[in-house]
Parts: C-alpha cells; sequence; structure tokens
C-alpha cells in the first residue's frame, strides 16, 4: 500500500490502496479454487449497501457496466415510472463516455446541458429551459467527488415526475445534508476501478431502494436468467419448482457483467477502509482549498455538500489572458506532476456524438472553457500535502 514513506517520486494521479488485508484475501479465493461470482461477492454487495445506506447493491464488473445496467433497468421496469424508446434524459455535457453511451444505446436521447461555472456539474439553472415534451429523466453526474446539489435536484425531478438517476462513479463518499451521494434518485451507479476510492481492480456497483428494479438488476447482469432471482420475485413471480427447467430461463434481454469472487474478497477489505481513506482525502482538500481558493490565475472546483475529493480540478481564468494550457502542462510535466483533461472535457464536441441519437441545449459555454482551459491532478488516501505544496509552488511561476 503507498504511503509517506513509500510514495514514488513526482506527484502521480493514483496510487495503490491495497495493503495485505487485500492481499490475504485474494489468497483466501485462491485457496477455495471457485472464481465466480458467489458467496464473496454476495457478502461484498451486503456489506456496500450497508456502507451507503442503501436496501440493495448488485455488484458488475465495472463502472461503465454499472451504467449500462443501471440504464437496461429502468426502461425494464412494469411498477413505476420507466423510459421508452424516444424519450429524453438530460446529462451534463462534461461526463466520461460511458455516462452517455448507454442513453443511445437503449433507444434514449441525450439532452446535453451545459455545466455550473463554480461547481463544475450541471447547471440546474438551465434545466427548465432544457425540457421538451419528450423528457423523461435526469442523469446525474457526480463530478470529481463533488456532489451536484441533489437535495434541489430531486425536488425539481419530484415536481416535473422526472425519473432522478445518478453517476456516482467518482464520487463515493460524498455526502449532502448527511446523506450519501448516489442514493437521491432511483438507482446510482459507482466505481472501483484502481484509480476510484477504493478499488477491486475493475468493478463497480448499483444501489437501489426499488426491489424490483434490484431484481431486474440480478437478472440482466447474468443472461436476463431467473438462476440468480430469489423464489419469489418481482420479475416473474414465483420461480418454478425443477431447478433443470429454471436454470435456462431467459425473461429479460441481458448480459455478462458478474464480477469475480476475486473482486468480491477484496471488495470487502476496502470497504472496511472508505471512511479513513475520505477522512485523508478531504484533509489534503482543505489544504489544497486553502492554497489555491482565491487564486486570481487558476479556478477551482466549489464543493457542495461534503465531497469526496476524487482529485483535484484547476482551469486557467478567462481574464488571465495571455496564459497558454500547453505551457501550464509543460511545466508540470517537467516537475514530474501528473495532469489530465476534467473527465472528458466537452464531450458534445467528440465525433462520437454524431453517432448518438442527442441534442445540445444552448451553447455549452462553460464547458468549452472547462475543455481548452482546464486540466486535473490526482489526490489520495493518506497526506500529501507536501505534494500539493509542490504544485502550488510550481504554479505560482504564472503569476
Amino acid at each position: 500500500m503507498a504511503n509517506e514513506a513509500n510514495f514514488p517520486s513526482g506527484y502521480p494521479l493514483a496510487s495503490s490502496s491495497w495493503d495485505d488485508s487485500e492481499i490475504r484475501a485474494l489468497q483466501r479465493v485462491i485457496e477455495s479454487g471457485i472464481f465466480t461470482m458467489g458467496e464473496e461477492v454476495a457478502a461484498c454487495e451486503r456489506d456496500f449497501a450497508a456502507s451507503v445506506g442503501s436496501r440493495f447493491a448488485v455488484m458488475v464488473n465495472s463502472g461503465s457496466s454499472a451504467n449500462l445496467l443501471m440504464m437496461a433497468a429502468i426502461t425494464l421496469r412494469k411498477n413505476g415510472e420507466s423510459l421508452a424508446s424516444g424519450d429524453e434524459v438530460i446529462v451534463p455535457s462534461v461526463s466520461w463516455s460511458t455516462t452517455f453511451y448507454p442513453v443511445s444505446q437503449h433507444q434514449l436521447k441525450l439532452v446535453f446541458v451545459d455545466i455550473d461555472r463554480a461547481t463544475l456539474n450541471l447547471d440546474l439553472d438551465l434545466l427548465e429551459s432544457a425540457m421538451s415534451e419528450r423528457t423523461k429523466a435526469v442523469l446525474a453526474v457526480n463530478l470529481l467527488g463533488n456532489p451536484v446539489d441533489l437535495v434541489r435536484l430531486k425536488a425539481f425531478c419530484d415536481e416535473r415526475g422526472l425519473i432522478l438517476l445518478e453517476d456516482n462513479c467518482e464520487s463515493l463518499g460524498a455526502t449532502l445534508d448527511g446523506k450519501q451521494a448516489g442514493t437521491f434518485g432511483e438507482m446510482g451507479t459507482f466505481s472501483s476501478f484502481f484509480s476510484h476510492h477504493i478499488s477491486t481492480m475493475e468493478g463497480g456497483f448499483i444501489v437501489t431502494d426499488d426491489e424490483e428494479i434490484y431484481h431486474i438488476l440480478l437478472s440482466i447482469r447474468s443472461h436476463g436468467w431467473t438462476r440468480h432471482l430469489p423464489r419469489e420475485n418481482l420479475v416473474v413471480g414465483t420461480k418454478g419448482d425443477d431447478p433443470f427447467e429454471e436454470s435456462f430461463r431467459f425473461v429479460l434481454p441481458g448480459y455478462n457483467l458478474r464480477p469475480l469472487e476475486l473482486q468480491g474478497a477484496v471488495g470487502r477489505e476496502q470497504i472496511r477502509k472508505i471512511g479513513d481513506f475520505v477522512i485523508a482525502r478531504r484533509k489534503n482538500a482543505k489544504h489544497f482549498q486553502g492554497l489555491f481558493e482565491n487564486n486570481e490565475v487558476f479556478a477551482i472546483q466549489k464543493e457542495t455538500g461534503e465531497s469526496s475529493w476524487f482529485g483535484f480540478a484547476l482551469l486557467i481564468r478567462p481574464e488571465a489572458t495571455g496564459l497558454n494550457r500547453a505551457e501550464v502542462l509543460s511545466r508540470l510535466g517537467a516537475e514530474d506532476i501528473e495532469v489530465r483533461p476534467i473527465v472528458s472535457g466537452n464531450f458534445a464536441k467528440n465525433e462520437v456524438v454524431g453517432l448518438l441519437n442527442h441534442r445540445i441545449h444552448g451553447s455549452l459555454e462553460v464547458s468549452e472553457w472547462l475543455d481548452r482551459a482546464g486540466f486535473f491532478v490526482g489526490n489520495h488516501h493518506f497526506d500529501i500535502r507536501d505534494k500539493i505544496d509542490q504544485l502550488a509552488n510550481v504554479l505560482s511561476e504564472f503569476g
């Protein structure tokens, strides 16, 4: 496990959050000889649901798969609000690609809406004007650990009969009014990829309080069959008594997105550490905010609620005329400070969008600013204040 003693030189984006407990968990699975999804995954799901305060959790092989299953499930629900072909889903124009693809892949129409200049999340002031008679849902993205104002957004959706879904893949541990981000909507997704708050190598989760959605997720995660459903369920009612016939009974258009027992075992160990990881990230963030919140050259992300601080976004202010981002990135690279674009930048600019059913609301002016002037550096699950000081020293050269 990386810590102050063995942290690599420079300032990397991410570091391992494992220690001997994860290695022992892997060895336990290896010795069992059972690698396909089983009791380790089931225990990990129970632990994860409890950790975020949700009734149900379903583990999958990645956060991208979690988004895919979430969109599939909301089109298959029979006993509540659902989405159908041609319905519009409002999305922020800044997020990862696999926030958007599952919307289009389920014959839904993306509505790209600009982000807020301060929080870098969906601009809630634009929602009303972005709606049409076909708008049926909002897919909120909690960017870089920072939640959308989910209290306000949920009230907006409830008043207009819209379905609220959350892509919380970057924001495990973030809270708003004491409630975990990812649990405000019908479903929320999480990622446990290496660079995220917890790591199961690859991995992800969907959480929900709706039992029918939970049963749909269990089925479509594994081929759309009934094998993993409880005997009494909200997909087929009562399963048959013949296990031979029931084991290959296909009822929903599904996938194979199951995680391995190795991922489940590691996840159980990582979940125990979430609280400590987030505390450390917030301490680092407080130091970062103290150094940069009044910076005249670089703007930073304004915190909503309590961010879990996936990373630290920096954007060259429009008034810092004459400053070229390429020059800044070159200088950071020379000091071995690793940087990345802020997620995808303005995703609507990408060629692939021409292949997706979509419309763009407004000019996406703030997304364009982020795209041309923004970058982010990493946060970690232990004290990196010295690295943040190094970052500040380098960026002080630009004014």
